[in-house]
């Protein structure tokens, strides 16, 4: 899955050429104009990376960070016209991981994106109970145990585990996981569950992917 950057700003001018250079750099970009849109998007398509505006139309940027902290370790670079030194230390609090002033430069932006991604490459785990997954190294254990996941398994799994509990609909997975690639009425995404399924029974996991009748597939939170 190609990396995904979810760009929160109500200026348009401001969002197109944030979204060129950042498509430019080679990235998947999502936009939103309001705090409300950009929460659902994050929330239904767990982007790598949220630019976040501060002055957002509905409610301030920083309630947004604050939101999106709840339930994700995303990275977060906040941009503000603000450049009071105890206003950015709040929104470090509020779980920035960095900011910029406005005006900026977009390659600065661009420069700083790939800084706290190559971060989080380094260092991202994702802990749910006994499941265990290192995105970058493309390793999962399960009860200290490797799962010998194939890779599109993999990209499933974690794609589940990024928002645990959350049921996904089989056409949202097959947009995410298979680029919307699969032709209709395909089982794909069915024999990829039982797949997993099998080889986490073996380390007494079968139950942790939660099958939603008529409606898709979750991951079980502890």
């Amino acid at each position: 899955m190609d990396q995904r950057i979810l760009l929160i700003e109500d200026n348009p001018d401001i969002t197109r050429v944030v979204q060129y250079e950042l498509e430019q750099a080679g990235y998947r970009v999502l936009t939103a104009a309001d705090g409300i849109t950009g929460l659902t998007s994050a929330r239904e398509h767990a982007p790598d990376l949220v630019v976040l505006d501060l002055g957002l139309p509905d409610f301030d940027g920083a309630e947004v960070a604050r939101r999106l902290r709840k339930t994700s370790s995303v990275p977060i670079i906040i941009l503000t016209a603000m450049d009071a030194v105890d206003r950015k230390v709040n929104l470090l609090e509020a779980g920035a991981d960095d900011y910029m002033t406005k005006p900026f430069h977009p390659e600065e932006l661009v420069a700083r994106v790939k800084v706290q991604l190559r971060h989080q490459q380094h260092g991202e785990v994702i802990s749910i109970g006994a499941l265990e997954i290192h995105p970058q190294k493309r390793l999962c254990h399960y009860n200290g145990h490797e799962v010998r996941l194939s890779p599109k398994e993999f990209d499933l799994l974690t794609f589940l585990a990024r928002q645990p509990g959350r049921v996904y609909s089989r056409q949202e997975i097959e947009r995410e996981v298979w680029n919307g690639e699969l032709p209709s009425n395909s089982n794909v995404v069915d024999v990829h569950m039982a797949n997993m399924r099998a080889k986490l029974r073996d380390l007494d996991g079968y139950g942790i992917i939660r099958t939603v009748r008529g409606i898709g597939y979750a991951l079980k939170t502890p």
